[in-house]
């Protein structure tokens, strides 16, 4: 009987998952020294039937969770996932679909039909010049109306949770509350004027951070910020061109749905 076991443990480790590198928007560059992901690069294997089963599990899809997990075991390399900056995870996303079902993605949007070749889609690289020091996720920002000097990080999928976990308790208390906007730029900021108590932070935010310099915060951070160019060239009925976030919807990992 043991080595029947034996026999079968040997066999199936023969078996060997073809997968690709992927490379990082962020270069790495924002990812400590000590963590995989510093190289910039991840390894990622190819979809299987193990996960067209993540993508059909109901409980994963009604809490939202299903792409998390399904990245999660399509990543080979050994590192934290939610130290993954939100840009990086995206590109990983397109990489996945790309490795599972091809590069080709038909979608509509408002009554028309586009066909996009993912493949092609290019990377928006972190500019390396505003990296203070490699492997530390801080930049600086003078805010344009009040001359405030501030601090702040790139989000990662663990902020990410803990701003999703804020607003929902927010919203409990307060039904008609929409935070969204300070509860990102609190988790976002690490210091006002060299200032980093968390305390004094979210009262900067709450009562002291003009509108005109919110706005122009979030607007450098959305220049900066290390992604993969997800808009495609749409035309409206007056004939105006504009560039327009490609939709993610069931399509993206179920092309053969047709919806």
């Amino acid at each position: 009987m043991e080595n029947n076991e034996t026999q079968v443990v040997q066999e199936t480790s023969k078996f060997k998952f073809p997968s690709e590198q992927v490379e990082l928007p962020s270069k790495g560059l924002l990812y400590p020294k000590t963590s995989p992901l510093h190289s910039g690069v991840i390894e990622m294997k190819y979809m299987t039937a193990k996960e067209e089963d993540i993508l059909t599990n109901q409980n994963y899809i009604s809490k939202g969770i299903v792409i998390d997990k399904l990245l999660q075991s399509l990543i080979v390399t050994k590192c934290d996932y939610d130290e993954l900056l939100v840009g990086d995870k995206n590109a990983i996303m397109v990489a996945a679909r790309v490795l599972g079902y091809g590069s080709d993605y038909d979608f509509t949007y408002e009554g028309n039909q586009y066909n996009i070749d993912l493949s092609d889609l290019p990377n928006i690289d972190l500019k390396e010049d505003l990296i203070e020091e490699p492997g530390v996720n801080s930049f600086k920002f003078t805010l344009p109306k009040s001359k405030n000097e501030i601090t702040f990080k790139l989000l990662n999928g663990r902020d990410e949770k803990i701003i999703e976990g804020e607003i929902k308790g927010i919203q409990k208390i307060n039904k008609g509350a929409s935070p969204e906007t300070t509860t990102r730029l609190k988790q976002m900021i690490l210091s006002v004027n060299g200032d980093d108590d968390k305390k004094s932070i979210r009262d900067f935010v709450d009562n002291y951070m003009l509108a005109a310099d919110s706005r122009a915060l979030r607007e450098y951070i959305r220049n900066i910020q290390p992604d993969i160019d997800m808009t495609f060239t749409h035309t409206t009925e007056d004939g105006v061109e504009e560039d327009v976030r490609i939709p993610i919807n069931l399509n993206f990992f179920w092309p053969d749905l047709g919806v």
